[in-house]
């Protein structure tokens, strides 16, 4: 469905999107990089409102969040397009396509987040592809839940790359309960060359989500690109400036799409997972099965929340080590 778009200024020659740092320049019936809004008459539409292309209950595990409701589920949708351009995408046939679609309003999205309570669901998790370049349709749904007293208990989470200019993102975060930013690397080159981006605005995304909302961050590592230790170390390093509990999910690259560089070991990921921790409470390993997925207290050690695929086995009844009483930054 086409909708005007509500981050855009006219020119003498167009229009110009300021939803995301791209800030692109269109003239009449062009797209924008990514391939999700058009000009039109001096105009800007969203060619993807309420457009579903995925849709699933997922374990909230699978987005990653660890530390958000551990053991539930979540209805987990997507559209198409994406403000990004990376080669190692794992769901290209979406976000890099316009990709076939379903028509979802969200007054009825948002009535089937409640109709599967039952079945462990807390809300709606926008995933798959970027979510923020479906931004009208996020903003109506957390307004319908908002407005509406019967859908107070229907969580919002956004599984981003936090590309997204600054007003916009402060225009929805209030209504967000939780985010996972893929934080791609930690090397302004890399999200040049390979994103097609620039890193800090991700940066600021980071720090501005963690004034909001729970915040989750993923760092899919691919050996030759963005596994230096020295890389990791900074990364880590700038995470816990804001928040040493801030749960970093370091992400066992395997090939995809355009890139077909061998797979990251697993010894690379075990000192990846080293230099992380000296700096940061909470660290995972993904995609390499059930290693490092175990919740620790990171006073006393002992496992807190035990993971076996996204089985979920916690030891806590409140936000606190039931060992040593520590505080656990967790939303349970």
């Amino acid at each position: 469905m086409k909708k005007k778009a509500m981050y855009y200024k006219k020119d003498k020659s167009g229009v110009e999107c300021n939803l995301c740092p791209h800030q692109c320049k269109l003239d009449n019936n062009h797209m924008g990089f990514c391939g999700t809004r058009k000009a039109e008459d001096g105009e800007l539409y969203s060619l993807n409102y309420g457009e579903v292309t995925s849709i699933a209950l997922d374990p909230i595990e699978k987005k990653p969040l660890y530390h958000f409701k551990p053991g539930s589920k979540i209805i987990s949708v997507g559209s198409f397009g994406c403000n990004f351009k990376c080669g190692f995408c794992q769901n290209a046939s979406i976000s890099q396509n316009v990709a076939e679609s379903q028509f979802i309003p969200a007054e009825t999205l948002v009535k089937l987040a409640l109709e599967y309570k039952s079945e462990g669901n807390i809300g709606i998790a926008f995933t798959y592809n970027e979510p923020t370049v479906w931004f009208e349709y996020i903003y109506d749904t957390i307004n319908i839940i908002k407005e509406n007293e019967k859908y107070k208990d229907v969580d919002v989470i956004l599984v981003s790359n936090g590309y997204i200019n600054d007003d916009a993102f402060k225009l929805i975060l209030p209504g967000i309960s939780a985010v996972n930013i893929d934080l791609k690397a930690f090397s302004a080159d890399f999200y040049r060359n390979i994103c097609k981006g620039e890193m800090e605005y991700v940066k600021n995304s980071i720090i501005e989500a963690s004034k909001h909302c729970h915040v989750e961050i993923t760092n899919l590592i691919i050996e030759g690109y963005n596994d230096d230790e020295e890389e990791i170390e900074a990364l880590s390093k700038w995470l816990s400036s804001i928040n040493k509990d801030i749960p970093l999910h370091l992400s066992r690259y395997f090939p995809a799409y355009k890139f077909k560089v061998k797979s990251t070991s697993p010894e690379k990921m075990l000192r990846a997972y080293d230099i992380a921790s000296s700096y940061l409470n909470y660290v995972y390993i993904g995609n390499m099965g059930d290693v490092k997925s175990d919740t620790l207290c990171p006073v006393c050690k002992n496992v807190i929340i035990k993971r076996s695929g996204y089985n979920v086995e916690s030891k806590l009844k409140d936000a606190k080590c039931p060992y040593c009483g520590a505080e656990i930054n967790i939303v349970l």
